[in-house]
Protein backbone atom coordinates (compact mmCIF):
# COMPACT_ATOMS: atom_id res chain seq x y z
CA UNK A 1 0.00 0.00 0.00
CA UNK A 2 1.39 3.44 -0.95
CA UNK A 3 1.78 6.27 1.53
CA UNK A 4 -0.94 8.20 -0.30
CA UNK A 5 -3.38 5.30 -0.07
CA UNK A 6 -2.53 4.83 3.61
CA UNK A 7 -3.11 8.51 4.31
CA UNK A 8 -6.44 8.37 2.46
CA UNK A 9 -7.46 5.33 4.50
CA UNK A 10 -6.61 7.06 7.78
CA UNK A 11 -8.49 10.18 6.68
CA UNK A 12 -11.54 8.08 5.74
CA UNK A 13 -11.48 6.31 9.11
CA UNK A 14 -11.26 9.69 10.87
CA UNK A 15 -14.22 11.01 8.88
CA UNK A 16 -16.22 7.87 9.65
CA UNK A 17 -15.44 8.26 13.37
CA UNK A 18 -16.49 11.92 13.30
CA UNK A 19 -19.68 11.01 11.45
CA UNK A 20 -20.50 8.29 14.00
CA UNK A 21 -19.92 10.72 16.86
CA UNK A 22 -22.08 13.35 15.16
CA UNK A 23 -24.85 10.79 14.75
CA UNK A 24 -24.49 9.76 18.40
CA UNK A 25 -24.76 13.40 19.50
CA UNK A 26 -27.86 13.94 17.41
CA UNK A 27 -29.31 10.70 18.74
CA UNK A 28 -28.73 11.77 22.33
CA UNK A 29 -30.22 15.21 21.70
CA UNK A 30 -33.32 13.57 20.16
CA UNK A 31 -33.58 11.09 23.04
CA UNK A 32 -33.25 13.96 25.52
CA UNK A 33 -36.17 15.74 23.88
CA UNK A 34 -38.27 12.55 24.03
CA UNK A 35 -37.33 12.00 27.68
CA UNK A 36 -38.44 15.48 28.66
CA UNK A 37 -41.77 14.93 26.89
CA UNK A 38 -42.34 11.55 28.57
CA UNK A 39 -41.38 12.82 32.03
CA UNK A 40 -43.71 15.78 31.50
CA UNK A 41 -46.64 13.35 31.25
CA UNK A 42 -46.15 12.47 34.93
CA UNK A 43 -44.06 15.24 36.52
CA UNK A 44 -45.44 18.76 36.33
CA UNK A 45 -42.85 21.53 36.44
CA UNK A 46 -39.44 20.82 38.03
CA UNK A 47 -37.80 21.14 34.59
CA UNK A 48 -34.50 22.31 36.01
CA UNK A 49 -34.47 19.32 38.38
CA UNK A 50 -35.14 16.93 35.49
CA UNK A 51 -32.33 18.47 33.42
CA UNK A 52 -29.84 18.19 36.27
CA UNK A 53 -30.76 14.54 36.93
CA UNK A 54 -30.28 13.63 33.27
CA UNK A 55 -26.97 15.53 33.09
CA UNK A 56 -25.72 13.55 36.09
CA UNK A 57 -26.97 10.27 34.61
CA UNK A 58 -25.08 10.76 31.34
CA UNK A 59 -22.00 11.90 33.28
CA UNK A 60 -21.96 8.70 35.40
CA UNK A 61 -22.59 10.79 38.50
CA UNK A 62 -24.87 10.39 41.52
CA UNK A 63 -27.29 12.94 42.94
CA UNK A 64 -28.41 14.08 46.38
CA UNK A 65 -31.92 15.52 46.34
CA UNK A 66 -32.86 17.82 49.21
CA UNK A 67 -36.49 18.80 49.65
CA UNK A 68 -39.49 18.53 51.94
CA UNK A 69 -41.81 15.51 51.65
CA UNK A 70 -44.44 15.39 48.93
CA UNK A 71 -42.49 16.99 46.07
CA UNK A 72 -42.58 13.84 43.86
CA UNK A 73 -38.91 12.92 44.28
CA UNK A 74 -39.67 9.18 44.32
CA UNK A 75 -42.14 9.48 41.43
CA UNK A 76 -39.57 11.38 39.36
CA UNK A 77 -36.90 8.71 39.81
CA UNK A 78 -39.25 5.81 39.07
CA UNK A 79 -40.56 7.64 35.97
CA UNK A 80 -37.03 8.12 34.62
CA UNK A 81 -36.27 4.42 35.20
CA UNK A 82 -39.38 3.45 33.20
CA UNK A 83 -38.65 5.55 30.15
CA UNK A 84 -35.03 4.38 30.18
CA UNK A 85 -35.84 0.69 30.61
CA UNK A 86 -33.71 0.48 33.74
CA UNK A 87 -34.31 -1.66 36.79
CA UNK A 88 -35.36 0.48 39.77
CA UNK A 89 -35.40 -0.13 43.50
CA UNK A 90 -36.13 2.05 46.49
CA UNK A 91 -34.60 1.66 49.94
CA UNK A 92 -36.25 3.43 52.86
CA UNK A 93 -33.33 4.13 55.17
CA UNK A 94 -34.07 3.70 58.88
CA UNK A 95 -31.93 3.82 62.06
CA UNK A 96 -31.91 0.00 62.34
CA UNK A 97 -30.84 -0.70 58.73
CA UNK A 98 -27.66 -2.78 58.50
CA UNK A 99 -25.16 -2.89 55.59
CA UNK A 100 -26.21 -6.45 54.70
CA UNK A 101 -29.81 -5.22 54.31
CA UNK A 102 -28.76 -3.25 51.23
CA UNK A 103 -25.79 -5.21 49.86
CA UNK A 104 -27.14 -8.73 50.44
CA UNK A 105 -25.70 -11.59 52.44
CA UNK A 106 -24.41 -15.17 52.24
CA UNK A 107 -27.12 -17.72 52.98
CA UNK A 108 -26.41 -21.33 53.98
CA UNK A 109 -28.31 -23.69 51.66
CA UNK A 110 -28.55 -27.47 51.29
CA UNK A 111 -27.67 -29.14 47.99
CA UNK A 112 -30.43 -31.79 47.47
CA UNK A 113 -28.18 -33.91 45.22
CA UNK A 114 -25.05 -34.11 47.34
CA UNK A 115 -26.51 -33.29 50.73
CA UNK A 116 -23.72 -30.79 51.31
CA UNK A 117 -24.26 -27.33 52.66
CA UNK A 118 -22.82 -24.33 50.84
CA UNK A 119 -23.04 -20.58 51.18
CA UNK A 120 -24.86 -18.79 48.37
CA UNK A 121 -24.87 -15.03 47.96
CA UNK A 122 -28.33 -13.47 47.91
CA UNK A 123 -28.27 -10.05 46.27
CA UNK A 124 -29.69 -7.06 48.13
CA UNK A 125 -31.62 -4.12 46.67
CA UNK A 126 -28.30 -2.42 45.84
CA UNK A 127 -28.04 -4.61 42.72
CA UNK A 128 -30.08 -2.50 40.35
CA UNK A 129 -29.55 0.14 37.65
CA UNK A 130 -31.27 3.01 39.43
CA UNK A 131 -31.44 3.17 43.22
CA UNK A 132 -33.44 5.63 45.29
CA UNK A 133 -31.86 5.90 48.74
CA UNK A 134 -34.70 7.59 50.58
CA UNK A 135 -33.73 9.69 53.62
CA UNK A 136 -30.12 8.51 53.55
CA UNK A 137 -29.33 10.62 56.62
CA UNK A 138 -31.61 8.43 58.78
CA UNK A 139 -29.35 5.39 58.72
CA UNK A 140 -26.16 4.76 60.76
CA UNK A 141 -22.70 5.63 59.33
CA UNK A 142 -21.82 1.95 58.75
CA UNK A 143 -24.73 1.52 56.32
CA UNK A 144 -24.03 4.88 54.71
CA UNK A 145 -20.44 3.76 54.15
CA UNK A 146 -21.61 0.58 52.37
CA UNK A 147 -23.72 2.70 50.02
CA UNK A 148 -20.90 5.18 49.42
CA UNK A 149 -18.49 2.36 48.56
CA UNK A 150 -20.93 1.04 45.96
CA UNK A 151 -21.34 4.54 44.48
CA UNK A 152 -17.62 5.15 44.17
CA UNK A 153 -16.28 1.69 43.28
CA UNK A 154 -19.34 0.28 41.43
CA UNK A 155 -19.11 -2.91 43.49
CA UNK A 156 -20.28 -4.28 46.84
CA UNK A 157 -18.07 -6.12 49.32
CA UNK A 158 -19.69 -8.89 51.40
CA UNK A 159 -17.33 -10.81 53.65
CA UNK A 160 -14.22 -11.59 51.64
CA UNK A 161 -15.97 -11.41 48.25
CA UNK A 162 -16.53 -8.48 45.93
CA UNK A 163 -19.49 -8.36 43.55
CA UNK A 164 -19.79 -6.06 40.55
CA UNK A 165 -22.93 -3.97 40.30
CA UNK A 166 -25.03 -3.87 37.12
CA UNK A 167 -24.24 -1.09 34.67
CA UNK A 168 -25.34 1.62 34.36
CA UNK A 169 -25.57 2.26 38.11
CA UNK A 170 -27.12 5.50 39.30
CA UNK A 171 -27.91 6.50 42.91
CA UNK A 172 -30.31 9.23 43.92
CA UNK A 173 -30.30 9.87 47.65
CA UNK A 174 -32.82 12.12 49.38
CA UNK A 175 -32.59 14.15 52.55
CA UNK A 176 -35.45 15.77 54.43
CA UNK A 177 -34.28 19.23 55.59
CA UNK A 178 -37.05 19.85 58.15
CA UNK A 179 -36.84 16.77 60.38
CA UNK A 180 -33.41 16.42 61.94
CA UNK A 181 -34.19 14.38 65.07
CA UNK A 182 -32.63 10.93 65.04
CA UNK A 183 -30.54 11.56 61.92
CA UNK A 184 -26.93 10.87 60.99
CA UNK A 185 -25.87 13.77 58.73
CA UNK A 186 -23.49 12.78 55.95
CA UNK A 187 -19.95 14.09 56.57
CA UNK A 188 -18.53 16.52 54.02
CA UNK A 189 -16.10 13.85 52.78
CA UNK A 190 -19.03 11.60 51.89
CA UNK A 191 -21.12 14.42 50.44
CA UNK A 192 -18.22 14.98 48.05
CA UNK A 193 -19.01 11.62 46.41
CA UNK A 194 -22.23 13.05 44.98
CA UNK A 195 -21.84 14.84 41.69
CA UNK A 196 -24.87 17.11 42.23
CA UNK A 197 -26.72 18.42 45.26
CA UNK A 198 -30.16 19.26 43.83
CA UNK A 199 -32.58 21.41 45.79
CA UNK A 200 -36.20 20.45 45.07
CA UNK A 201 -38.43 23.47 45.63
CA UNK A 202 -42.18 23.93 45.94
CA UNK A 203 -44.15 24.18 42.65
CA UNK A 204 -45.59 27.44 41.44
CA UNK A 205 -49.29 28.20 41.95
CA UNK A 206 -50.11 27.27 38.33
CA UNK A 207 -48.10 24.04 38.55
CA UNK A 208 -49.73 23.07 41.84
CA UNK A 209 -53.19 23.55 40.30
CA UNK A 210 -52.23 21.20 37.43
CA UNK A 211 -50.87 18.70 39.94
CA UNK A 212 -54.15 18.67 41.85
CA UNK A 213 -56.17 18.10 38.66
CA UNK A 214 -53.87 15.42 37.21
CA UNK A 215 -53.27 13.37 40.35
CA UNK A 216 -56.95 13.19 41.37
CA UNK A 217 -58.23 11.96 38.00
CA UNK A 218 -58.63 8.38 36.80
CA UNK A 219 -56.30 8.77 33.83
CA UNK A 220 -53.01 6.87 33.90
CA UNK A 221 -50.28 8.33 31.64
CA UNK A 222 -48.73 5.85 29.20
CA UNK A 223 -44.97 6.12 29.02
CA UNK A 224 -42.80 5.17 26.04
CA UNK A 225 -39.22 3.94 26.20
CA UNK A 226 -36.61 6.50 25.14
CA UNK A 227 -33.33 4.62 25.72
CA UNK A 228 -32.07 1.23 26.86
CA UNK A 229 -29.31 0.53 29.37
CA UNK A 230 -26.87 -0.44 26.60
CA UNK A 231 -27.56 2.81 24.75
CA UNK A 232 -27.00 4.81 27.94
CA UNK A 233 -23.58 3.21 28.46
CA UNK A 234 -22.61 4.08 24.86
CA UNK A 235 -23.82 7.66 25.25
CA UNK A 236 -21.89 8.04 28.53
CA UNK A 237 -18.76 7.31 26.51
CA UNK A 238 -19.76 9.91 23.91
CA UNK A 239 -20.17 12.56 26.63
CA UNK A 240 -16.57 12.07 27.77
CA UNK A 241 -15.37 12.59 24.19
CA UNK A 242 -16.91 16.06 23.94
CA UNK A 243 -13.99 18.48 23.46
CA UNK A 244 -13.44 21.37 25.84
CA UNK A 245 -11.11 24.24 25.00
CA UNK A 246 -8.23 25.21 27.27
CA UNK A 247 -10.04 28.27 28.60
CA UNK A 248 -12.98 26.09 29.73
CA UNK A 249 -10.63 23.96 31.82
CA UNK A 250 -8.98 27.12 33.15
CA UNK A 251 -12.35 28.59 34.14
CA UNK A 252 -13.42 25.38 35.95
CA UNK A 253 -10.07 25.33 37.77
CA UNK A 254 -10.28 29.01 38.71
CA UNK A 255 -13.86 28.63 39.94
CA UNK A 256 -12.91 25.70 42.19
CA UNK A 257 -9.76 27.36 43.52
CA UNK A 258 -11.62 30.60 44.23
CA UNK A 259 -13.74 28.76 46.83
CA UNK A 260 -10.70 27.98 49.03
CA UNK A 261 -9.97 30.59 51.72
CA UNK A 262 -6.24 29.78 51.77
CA UNK A 263 -5.67 30.40 48.05
CA UNK A 264 -4.40 33.72 46.74
CA UNK A 265 -7.11 33.62 44.04
CA UNK A 266 -9.91 33.60 46.64
CA UNK A 267 -11.89 36.86 46.89
CA UNK A 268 -12.14 38.56 50.28
CA UNK A 269 -15.73 37.42 50.88
CA UNK A 270 -14.60 33.79 50.62
CA UNK A 271 -12.31 34.25 53.62
CA UNK A 272 -15.22 35.75 55.53
CA UNK A 273 -17.94 33.28 54.59
CA UNK A 274 -16.22 29.97 53.75
CA UNK A 275 -14.30 27.76 56.17
CA UNK A 276 -13.48 24.97 53.70
CA UNK A 277 -13.65 25.18 49.91
CA UNK A 278 -14.22 22.66 47.12
CA UNK A 279 -11.57 20.09 46.19
CA UNK A 280 -10.30 19.01 42.74
CA UNK A 281 -13.26 16.65 42.28
CA UNK A 282 -15.48 19.72 41.93
CA UNK A 283 -13.53 20.83 38.86
CA UNK A 284 -13.87 17.37 37.33
CA UNK A 285 -17.63 17.44 37.82
CA UNK A 286 -17.88 21.00 36.48
CA UNK A 287 -16.27 19.84 33.23
CA UNK A 288 -18.23 16.57 32.98
CA UNK A 289 -21.52 18.29 33.75
CA UNK A 290 -20.75 20.98 31.18
CA UNK A 291 -19.96 18.32 28.56
CA UNK A 292 -23.22 16.50 29.22
CA UNK A 293 -25.22 19.74 29.10
CA UNK A 294 -23.59 20.72 25.80
CA UNK A 295 -24.28 17.41 24.14
CA UNK A 296 -27.87 17.24 25.43
CA UNK A 297 -28.43 20.54 23.67
CA UNK A 298 -26.93 19.17 20.46
CA UNK A 299 -23.55 20.93 20.68
CA UNK A 300 -20.17 19.21 20.44
CA UNK A 301 -18.20 21.83 22.34
CA UNK A 302 -18.19 23.17 25.89
CA UNK A 303 -18.61 26.84 26.78
CA UNK A 304 -18.18 28.58 30.12
CA UNK A 305 -21.95 29.10 30.12
CA UNK A 306 -22.30 25.31 30.43
CA UNK A 307 -19.95 25.37 33.42
CA UNK A 308 -21.92 28.20 35.03
CA UNK A 309 -25.17 26.26 34.52
CA UNK A 310 -23.93 23.34 36.65
CA UNK A 311 -21.95 25.39 39.19
CA UNK A 312 -24.67 25.50 41.87
CA UNK A 313 -25.48 21.76 42.07
CA UNK A 314 -21.76 20.89 41.87
CA UNK A 315 -20.48 23.34 44.48
CA UNK A 316 -23.26 23.92 47.01
CA UNK A 317 -22.51 20.79 49.08
CA UNK A 318 -18.73 21.19 48.83
CA UNK A 319 -18.54 24.52 50.65
CA UNK A 320 -18.53 24.76 54.44
CA UNK A 321 -19.75 28.14 55.67
CA UNK A 322 -18.33 29.99 58.67
CA UNK A 323 -20.23 31.15 61.74
CA UNK A 324 -20.04 34.67 60.31
CA UNK A 325 -21.90 33.54 57.17
CA UNK A 326 -24.50 31.65 59.19
CA UNK A 327 -25.11 34.67 61.42
CA UNK A 328 -25.77 36.82 58.34
CA UNK A 329 -27.93 34.11 56.65
CA UNK A 330 -25.45 33.84 53.77
CA UNK A 331 -25.93 30.44 52.10
CA UNK A 332 -23.56 28.52 49.85
CA UNK A 333 -25.82 29.42 46.90
CA UNK A 334 -25.31 33.11 47.73
CA UNK A 335 -21.54 32.58 47.76
CA UNK A 336 -21.66 30.75 44.40
CA UNK A 337 -23.67 33.63 42.90
CA UNK A 338 -20.97 36.06 44.03
CA UNK A 339 -18.23 33.81 42.65
CA UNK A 340 -19.88 33.58 39.23
CA UNK A 341 -19.89 37.37 39.09
CA UNK A 342 -16.30 37.71 40.35
CA UNK A 343 -14.30 34.93 38.63
CA UNK A 344 -13.29 36.21 35.17
CA UNK A 345 -14.00 34.40 31.91
CA UNK A 346 -11.24 34.34 29.31
CA UNK A 347 -11.78 36.38 26.15
CA UNK A 348 -11.86 33.38 23.78
CA UNK A 349 -15.24 32.27 25.08
CA UNK A 350 -16.67 35.79 25.14
CA UNK A 351 -15.65 36.24 21.52
CA UNK A 352 -17.33 32.99 20.53
CA UNK A 353 -20.60 33.98 22.21
CA UNK A 354 -20.55 37.41 20.55
CA UNK A 355 -19.91 35.82 17.15
CA UNK A 356 -22.75 33.33 17.65
CA UNK A 357 -25.19 35.81 19.07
Amino acid sequence: MTDEALDNGVATDALDAEEREAQAIQGLANAYSRMRQEIGKVIIGQQEIVDQLLIALFSRGHCLLVGVPGLAKTLLVSTISQILELSFRRIQFTPDLMPSDITGTDVLQDDPETGRRTFQFMQGPLFTNMLLADEVNRTPPKTQAALLEAMQERHATVGSNTYRLPQPFFVLATQNPIEQEGTYPLPEAQLDRFMFNIVVKYPTAAEELRILKQTTSAEEPQLSTALTGKQILALQEVVRKVPAAEHAFVYARDLARATRPGESEAPKFIQEYIEWGAGPRSGQYLILGAKARAILEGRFHVTTDDIKAVAHPVLRHRLVTTFHADSENVTTDDVIDMLLERVPVELQDKGRRIAQG
